[in-house]
């Protein structure tokens, strides 16, 4: 798979497309390996992403004109990128680390095509952690008065790291619109219930209150609206009247794991696209 690539695209839904863009690749001789493509009824909007490859050279430069005339044409968005590339994550993590093991644990055994170069937390709990990945590790506190200048250190980092995707692993501090403005679509929140219902905080103990029979987990982008950005993977797990609000947590824990890596693999490997307040899936 040295050199193959994906190409992802997003534009206004109109006859054609998937002519033009799949004619690119036959007039060059390239191989389609695998395409799926969405027309939004509502929007009006068309995504694909197309894996193709190998190309001749490692280099994919050779389709870029058309896809250039392509973009001016369909008024279309895309990208290229090899499929060996990993996107470079930033971590950030309060004081429960069962989200931030798993990661570590997935990219260490090549199950999550991504490079962690820095973690981030406001608590000091994890730098062992890191350390046992051989992962840069920042304590940055964060109070109401200094937020601000936190989350400049943030921006910073992202800045000389060449971070692509922030996940929040359980990251228990509300970001500021700058911050969610500057990372748009970047940032990648797992909230710990089935969303819409119990946002905000302790959410199992909202769910026990009510006598819930399932509880789940949802990971979505951040915006400065709390909660309430593009859901991008949500799962459940039964549970019953037995359960305490403790037991509640431990099983609900599982399922976050599995809900963010699933996400973050999925944003990984070019699959999730911005549609509106919501996601195409693929």
């Amino acid at each position: 798979m040295a050199n193959d690539h994906f190409l992802t695209l997003s534009c206004p839904d109109k006859p054609g497309i998937v002519h033009a863009v799949t004619g690119v690749f036959a007039g060059e001789k390239v191989n389609i390996i695998d395409l799926q493509q969405f027309s939004d009824p509502v929007t009006e909007k068309f995504f694909m992403r197309v894996h193709f490859g190998p190309t001749p050279t490692e280099s994919p430069e050779f389709l870029r004109p058309h896809f250039e005339k392509l973009a001016g044409e369909y008024d279309m968005t895309y990208d290229i990128r090899p499929v060996a590339q990993k996107p470079k994550v930033l971590i950030m993590v309060s004081k429960i680390g069962h989200c931030l093991n798993d990661l570590l644990f997935r990219a260490k055994t090549g199950q999550l095509p991504i490079e962690i170069p820095l973690i981030v937390s406001n608590h000091p709990d994890f730098a062992p952690l890191a350390a046992s990945y051989g992962i840069d590790f920042r304590h940055l506190p964060v109070t109401k008065d200094t937020k601000a200048a936190q989350e400049g250190q943030i921006l910073d980092l992202i800045k000389e790291h060449n971070i692509e995707l922030v996940v929040l692993a359980r990251y228990m501090q509300v970001l500021s619109p700058t911050l969610c403005s500057a990372m748009s679509g970047k940032i990648i929140n797992i909230h710990h219930s089935f969303l819409p219902s119990f946002k905000g905080a302790k959410p199992y103990h909202q769910a026990y209150d009510r006598g819930v029979k399932i509880i789940g987990a949802t990971a979505h982008f951040v915006t400065a609206d709390l909660d309430e950005g593009p859901i991008i993977e949500q799962r459940v797990a039964r549970v019953d009247h037995s359960l305490s609000p403790k037991a509640l947590v431990d099983e609900g824990s599982n399922v976050e794991s599995q809900v963010l890596a699933a996400a973050v693999k999925w944003y990984a490997e070019r699959r999730v696209f911005l549609n509106g307040t919501r996601t195409v899936v693929f």
